[in-house]
């Protein structure tokens, strides 16, 4: 698959991610998406802040900001819901909180990468 079919089914699978949590009660407000070069370097490039080789910088990735009842929700357990559902929709997604403590990241794989 290339990357622009990888984009654009991850932008299709990531407003099922937000339909599905609207759903279940959660609000969602947008965090980094994309990282534009010239503010965070290309591809590979140490610029601003987070990896050289993050694929926030391919568009495939999101960051999403959870609320339930008016309140931010900020621990990577909070998103797990979020997060099993995401990993259901395709062998592509990854959820930050199952390797990491970066709970309200939803990306794709990528040359290895997520």
């Amino acid at each position: 698959m290339s990357l622009g079919q990888k984009q654009r089914l991850f932008a299709q699978l990531i407003s099922h991610l937000i339909a599905w949590a609207y759903e279940n009660g959660y609000e969602i407000t947008l965090g980094d998406g994309y990282r534009d070069p010239r503010v965070f370097g290309d591809y590979g490039e140490d610029g601003g802040y987070g990896s050289a080789k993050s694929n926030h910088k391919l568009r495939l990735a999101q960051d999403l900001n959870l609320f339930k009842d008016g309140k931010y929700l900020t621990k990577t357990e909070d998103h797990r819901p979020l997060g099993d559902y995401w990993e259901s929709l395709s062998p592509l997604c990854r959820w930050g909180g199952r390797t990491a403590s970066d709970g309200n990241h939803y990306s794709f794989t990528h040359d290895g990468r997520w």
